[in-house]
C-alpha cells in the first residue's frame, strides 16, 4: 500500500498510508495530513488513490504545490517522487509495479478527436454486426480526454459476473452524440484537464466513478457525487466537462 512520508529538514517526522480514496493535506484540523505552517492553505491539496494509484491536485493554495521541483496543477504520483508545501516535504512510496506502469499514460492523457478515432475505430473493430448496429458508432468523444490503464484478462466466453461483461459510454449530448467508448481497461480517465476529470474503475464489486480534478463533483443520474467512489448501474447517466454520457453494459 502507498504512504507518504512527512519531513522538515531532513528529519522525518511521520508516515501516513495512503488507506483512503480521497487524502486531504492544508493548514486546518480536519485534513487528514494537518500541516499546521503559514505556507500550507487551508486546503491545500488533496491525494485521490484508487487501486494502486494516487493522483495529485493542488487545491487552489495561495503558495502552489510543487513535485521534484515542479509546480503542478495535477499529477500522477510515482514511486519517491518528492512533494515540497513551504518547508514541508511528503515522499510519496508506492513499489507497486502496476502504478508504476500507468504513471507516464496518465501524464500524456490522449484527446480524442473524431477523425482520429474513427479511423482507430474502423482498423481495430471485430466483426460484431449485431453490437454496433445496436450501440451506435465509431468511438469518439470530440475534445474529451480519454485515457486507459492497463490491460486486463479477456473475460470468458461462459456466464460472466458483472465486471467481466462488456460496457460502455454512449454520449447522448453534443456534436458527437450517439458515438460510444468501450470501457475494456480496469482504469479509465475521463474529462478536460483544468476543467474537469473523473475515472472510472473496474473492481471486483463492479464498476466506479471517482472525481479526481476540477471544482465541481460530475453528475450521476442528475445528482453530484461525493468525493467517495461512486457505483454505477447500469444505463446511469453521467454528465462531466459539459458532456453527456450514458454507461451501459453490452449484450
Amino acid at each position: 500500500m502507498a504512504k507518504l512520508i512527512l519531513s522538515m529538514d531532513a528529519l522525518i517526522l511521520k508516515e501516513i498510508t495512503l488507506s483512503k480514496e480521497r487524502t486531504t493535506i492544508g493548514r486546518k484540523p480536519h485534513n487528514d495530513i494537518q500541516i499546521d505552517n503559514l505556507a500550507v492553505s487551508g486546503e491545500h491539496a488533496v491525494i485521490v488513490t484508487i487501486l494502486q494509484d494516487s493522483f495529485l491536485e493542488d487545491l487552489g493554495s495561495t503558495n502552489g504545490t510543487v513535485v521534484n521541483g515542479q509546480p503542478v496543477k495535477k499529477h500522477f504520483l510515482q514511486n519517491n517522487d518528492i512533494i515540497e508545501l513551504g518547508k514541508y516535504k511528503l515522499k510519496y512510496v508506492n513499489e507497486a509495479p502496476a502504478a508504476q506502469a500507468k504513471a507516464a499514460d496518465f501524464e500524456k492523457t490522449m484527446v480524442l478527436r473524431p477523425g482520429a478515432v474513427k479511423a482507430a475505430a474502423s482498423a481495430a473493430a471485430p466483426a460484431a454486426a449485431p453490437a454496433a448496429a445496436t450501440a451506435g458508432g465509431a468511438k469518439s468523444f470530440g475534445d474529451t480526454v480519454v485515457n486507459h490503464g492497463t490491460t486486463t484478462t479477456p473475460p470468458a466466453a461462459t456466464a460472466k459476473p458483472a465486471t467481466q461483461r462488456n460496457v460502455a459510454l454512449q454520449l447522448l449530448s453534443g456534436p458527437n452524440a450517439g458515438k460510444e467508448l468501450d470501457l475494456t481497461k480496469p482504469l479509465t480517465t475521463l474529462g478536460k484537464p483544468g476543467v474537469q476529470v473523473a475515472v472510472i474503475t473496474r473492481r471486483p464489486q463492479g464498476f466506479f466513478i471517482t472525481h479526481v480534478e476540477g471544482a465541481s463533483f460530475p453528475v450521476v443520474n442528475g445528482k453530484p457525487i461525493d468525493a467517495q467512489a461512486h457505483a454505477l448501474n447500469d444505463h446511469d447517466v453521467i454528465e462531466l466537462a459539459g458532456v453527456k454520457m450514458e454507461f451501459f453494459f453490452k449484450t
